[in-house]
Order: C-alpha cells, then structure tokens, then sequence
C-alpha cells in the first residue's frame, strides 16, 4: 500500500470553514494570472475543474491524501506527478506542487470555485445554471448555450444540475430570472418517446421560451 493511501479524514470545505473561500480566491488569482500569461487560462480552469469534480469527487482516498498534513510534500509532488503529470497542462501541474509545499491541497476544490468566478468575471461571461431531468447530451448543451448567447448578447457558461424530480424538461436561472420549461404535465407523452431522443424534445421547450 503507498503511503499516500494511509490518510486521515479529509477537511470539508464548507462555510464552516471561514478560510476556505479566502485561500481559494487568493490561490485562484495566483493560478490565473500564470495560466493568462501563458496563454492557457481556459485549459488550465477546466482541468481544475476536471480534478475536483473527476477525480478527487470519485476518491475518497486521493481528496484525503490531498488533504493530509501527514504526508509530505515530496510525496504528493509524486503522487501529482503520476496521476496528472502526463494529462495536465504545466502550469497547472506546477501550480499543484506549490499548493502541496504550502499544506494547501486540501482547499483546491476552494480554488476551483474562485478560480471559475474570477474568470466569468474577467471575460464578462454570464453562468447560466441549468436544470435538467436527465443529463444534457453535447448537442443539446451546444444549442442552449448558443441561443442564450444570442439573446444576452453575452458569453455564458453553463452550470448544470441533474434534478430528476423534473420529470422532464429544464429551468435555467440566469442571475433572478428563472426560465422555466418544464414539462411534467405532459410526462405521459414524454414517457412514449425513446430516452435518446429526449434531448432533441427537451430543444423544442428551450426554444419555445428562449426565442427572442
């Protein structure tokens, strides 16, 4: 068993924590503005985005590790080294490394929150969070984003979330403005149709409210 397997509990990041939201936005602007001057500001987000969600969310045993005072620096920058050493873009991969001499591993999902609201702010990107019954497929994803750019005159970023007490259908929340197309009333329609071809069903709702 490696060592980086005999872990303690991990530290949650919550608002009980108070310094959480602060090291993640100071990390956050430190990581930005490496990845900005070299050019891979969005790579690097969402690969961020990629190891919270992907890998930390799916290992119990990696966000610990992550997490532990107990393992050492030069550990982690070998665990860093063979899960993301060869899939990551430098800058993050470096990034990670200092986070792990400074005992800061454990507040990277912190930093991934930060880092993805620093960046909608600086491009002037709008978040859309959408509701869906079941996940949105790329085409699907594609023409929601394109149509809310093109009324909002706006880039957006979607923040999905799978809600199946929807039935079928979606709402989006853009800031205080809620759009709802939710179909439930209609669930015995819905439910003759093949599941693959819920997204192209869940299209025709978008756009009977997002047309301009």
């Amino acid at each position: 068993m490696t060592s980086y397997q005999m872990v303690e509990p991990i530290r949650q990041e919550t608002v009980l924590d108070p310094g959480a939201e602060q090291v993640g936005e100071l990390y956050a602007r430190a990581l930005l503005g490496a990845a900005m001057s070299a050019g891979v500001a969005d790579v690097v987000v969402s690969q961020l985005n990629e190891l919270v969600h992907d890998y930390l969310g799916n290992s119990h045993k990696l966000a610990a590790a992550f997490a532990s005072p107990r393992i050492d620096s030069a550990e982690k920058d070998r665990v860093i080294d063979r899960l993301f050493g060869g899939q990551f873009d430098p800058v993050l991969v470096k990034f990670l490394k200092v986070m792990g001499k400074r005992n800061r591993l454990g507040y990277v999902a912190a930093v991934n929150t930060s880092a993805a609201l620093l960046q909608d702010e600086m491009m002037g990107r709008l978040v859309a969070s959408v509701r869906t019954a079941v996940p949105l497929d790329d085409a699907a994803r594609f023409e929601v984003v394109r149509r809310l750019e093109s009324n909002m005159n706006k880039k957006v970023r979607l923040k999905e979330t799978v809600d199946p007490s929807l039935i079928a259908g979606m709402v989006i929340r853009i800031g205080d403005t809620v759009y709802d197309s939710s179909v439930a009333n209609q669930i015995d329609k819905m439910a003759s149709k093949a599941r693959a071809g819920f997204s192209r069903e869940l299209l025709k709702r978008f756009e009977s409210f997002a047309a301009p």
